[in-house]
């Protein structure tokens, strides 16, 4: 709390763990500019773009978008438990999350195959090199924030859970930006 007037300062209302939110915040900066980047190349070949884009699996995509979602939310609800001292009910609800980020993972893992059987590399176009560069990043976080939610759910406390929720949202956040970017505009 900051002491010269008696209201908490902004980092003392940041909840969870400062550290965290430094990363948090260093993993959506470089996201942002990986999708600048995206973007910025896109306007140089928008029809080559346009056409690649219709070899991604877009309802995967937003199946996944889905289940990262509801992971998330349920790693919301962990969170909560956390706060109220219901350790059994954290790891209950931290378990299907993170089955979830799996789920995803092998249905993005369905999508690259596909692709592959197709003869799409990140060397065929443009769009390919930046759509698995973002992806897999995105897929990366994905096994990290699995890893990480199940570190959390072995102590169930609050401070802990908290920090790996935030995370995971990073991690939903992240792709709730990536699917409109990559798979439909």
């Amino acid at each position: 709390m900051s002491e010269d007037i008696g209201h908490p300062s902004l980092l003392d209302q940041l909840p969870g763990e400062l550290m965290m939110w430094v990363l948090i915040v260093s993993e959506l900066l470089v996201f942002g500019a990986g999708l600048a980047a995206f973007l910025a190349v896109r306007i140089t070949d928008p029809a080559g773009f346009a056409e690649a884009q219709t070899h991604l699996h877009r309802t995967g995509a937003g199946l996944n978008t889905i289940v990262l979602v509801t992971s998330g939310w349920l790693a919301a609800l962990a969170a909560h438990a956390a706060e109220a001292g219901h350790k059994r009910r954290v790891r209950a609800l931290l378990a299907p999350a993170i089955a979830l980020g799996a789920l995803f993972l092998v249905l993005k893992g369905m999508e690259y195959a596909d692709l592959a059987r197709a003869g799409i590399s990140f060397e065929t176009h443009a769009f390919f090199t930046f759509s698995y560069l973002l992806t897999g990043f995105h897929a990366a976080h994905v096994i990290a924030g699995m890893i990480l939610l199940a570190m959390v759910a072995l102590s169930a406390s609050p401070r802990a859970v908290e920090a790996g929720a935030a995370f995971w949202h990073m991690v939903d956040l992240v792709w709730v930006l990536l699917f409109p970017v990559v798979y439909l505009l």
